[in-house]
């Protein structure tokens, strides 16, 4: 049903594509992960967000462990076809594995990464460990 969709994917030499996850109330963005074509495709079949996992190198499923998927609002496409972007509807409010709202959290300040949000839920709280 999506082949000709995913034919328009430029999928990288390892079979993956950029994926931006961006709050779709706020504007936010929340994540950038990898997809290969069987995420995009679970994604655009189950209206949740999933990924492909690099290092453990299977699909990732955004939430599976923690709770905290992503509902699939809209998604596009960049124009070198490189990149995707999709607006998410964040459950639990929290995309990052930090515990925090979005992975983007680390801002530049007097040439040093700053903190600049605070966990939200322990590791523990949402994995069971540190």
């Amino acid at each position: 049903m999506f082949d000709s969709l995913l034919e328009q994917v430029a999928w990288n030499e390892k079979g993956l594509v950029a994926a931006i996850a961006q709050d779709a109330a706020s504007g936010r963005v929340l994540m950038m992960a990898w997809m290969n074509a069987e995420a995009l495709r679970e994604t655009l079949d189950s209206g949740y967000v999933t990924y492909w996992s690099r290092s453990r190198n299977r699909l990732w499923r955004k939430g599976e462990s923690s709770g905290n998927r992503q509902k699939l609002e809209s998604v596009q496409l960049d124009c070198d076809g490189d990149a995707l972007l999709f607006q998410v509807a964040q459950e639990g409010g929290i995309a990052c594995h930090t515990g925090r709202n979005s992975c983007f959290y680390r801002h530049l300040e007097n040439g040093e990464w700053q903190i600049g949000e605070p966990i939200l839920k322990s590791a523990e709280e949402m994995y069971g460990h540190d």
